[in-house]
């Protein structure tokens, strides 16, 4: 005899929401890059290493709170450009990555793209949204 079970909580999911969120607000800044040649990802990428400078790949995948693997993916693909530049650090097995001179200006040139995208964003979260999202986001990082 099959059991029953209630999936009714279910169809209110947050995970699902909020990755359903995080794709639809990816794809406006994206939109919004694309004319410069970068996407969102990338533009955080080399915020993040304009802001603290150089880092160990795994310094910077905790810093941006995703994968190590994904970054080192996504690293190799800002290297091809020459917008960072990955060296050796003080372990054989350690890689710090660093933004080139042409990063800097790829960053400078998206930034008011960036910025549009970032009111747009809020606009459409409102305000509570906002604080709630930063909020989430910071106590995702302790």
């Amino acid at each position: 005899m099959a059991s029953r079970t209630d999936l009714s909580d279910c169809a209110g999911c947050l995970c699902l929401a909020s990755r359903r969120a995080a794709r639809v607000i990816t794809r406006a800044y994206d939109r919004r890059l694309r004319p410069f040649g970068i996407r969102a990802t990338q533009f955080t990428v080399l915020v993040m290493l304009i802001l603290r400078g150089p880092l160990t790949i795994g310094e910077l995948a905790e810093a941006l709170g995703i994968e190590r693997t994904t970054l080192s993916r996504n690293l190799a693909l800002l290297e091809g450009e020459g917008w960072i530049v990955l060296r050796p650090g003080d372990d054989a097995r350690e890689r710090i990555a660093a933004v080139t001179p042409k990063g800097r200006k790829r960053v400078g040139e998206a930034l008011p793209a960036w910025k549009k995208a970032q009111r747009a964003a809020s606009a459409a979260i409102g305000g509570a949204g906002v604080t709630a999202l930063r909020a989430l986001a910071q106590h995702a990082t302790r």
